[in-house]
């Protein structure tokens, strides 16, 4: 099978990846495929930093609005999806630029690792966010340890979602999720990647990240969560654990 090229961009939180990845595009003919877990949610704009028509400047940008926030999308739903967008770029004579800030997403499809889908659990997952809550993020990461510490070794406690993704995954299917992933490694990989990662002082990014949340807020990112939580969404939603939109909500409840 031909290798499709692709150029992939990483890095943290307020980089400037989305200007970089429209940058790409414009100079090779590209197209934007996201890679971010939130930014798949539609009406999660402001605390997801999507980008706007104005920031797009005429790039089209894939696997962003793409479910309702409810939904709990996952790993394998996204890496389905991203595929297609890949194939479809490429037969269109276009090169796809996968770029964002979650790297399990760029990973599992850069290293086209195969996903089983597994029976969730929604009321142990839900007991386990109550826990966090309740004990704290480390409590929930310490169960972890016990029973995958590679996996928990590589998810910092704070990252709530994936320690409880990797808990709920042993829980039901009896093997760490660690384990399943080097199982699951694909050795024939459709992909020829260029990689770039962007990078820069730690007081300069974190300058640049307390100034993005003082904007956020000041563009109404209260409203906007409470205006999801109207909508029916609980806050055990997976939508609702990310980063910015879980301490929202932890505000509003006091």
């Amino acid at each position: 099978m031909k290798e499709i090229p692709m150029i992939v961009l990483f890095g943290p939180t307020a980089s400037g990846k989305t200007a970089t990845a429209i940058k790409l595009c414009k100079e090779y003919g590209g197209e934007v495929v996201t890679a971010d877990s939130m930014q798949v949610y539609k009406y999660m704009n402001i605390g997801t930093a999507k980008p706007d028509e104005k920031e797009m400047d005429g790039v089209p940008h894939h696997m962003i609005d793409v479910v309702e926030p409810f939904v709990n999308y996952s790993l394998a739903d996204y890496k389905e999806e991203a595929k297609k967008c890949i194939k479809d770029i490429y037969q269109r004579g276009k090169i796809p630029v996968l770029a964002g800030g979650t790297g399990l997403y760029i990973d599992t499809l850069v290293d086209n690792i195969e996903l089983s889908e597994f029976e969730s659990d929604e009321e142990y997952r839900k007991e386990l966010y109550e826990l966090a809550e309740k004990q704290g993020n480390e409590f929930v990461h310490n169960m972890l340890s016990e029973v995958d510490p590679e996996s928990a070794n590589e998810i910092h406690f704070n990252n709530v979602k994936r320690v409880v993704r990797a808990l709920e995954f042993y829980k039901v299917s009896g093997m760490t999720k660690s384990q399943h992933v080097k199982n699951s490694k694909n050795s024939e990989n459709p992909y020829k990647c260029v990689k770039f990662c962007i990078d820069m002082p730690r007081d300069v990014l974190y300058d640049r990240i307390n100034k993005r949340v003082d904007i956020m807020l000041e563009n109404g990112l209260v409203s906007e969560v409470e205006k999801i939580l109207e909508m029916g969404v609980d806050k055990s939603c997976t939508s609702m654990q990310g980063i910015g939109y879980k301490e929202i909500v932890s505000y509003l409840n006091g």
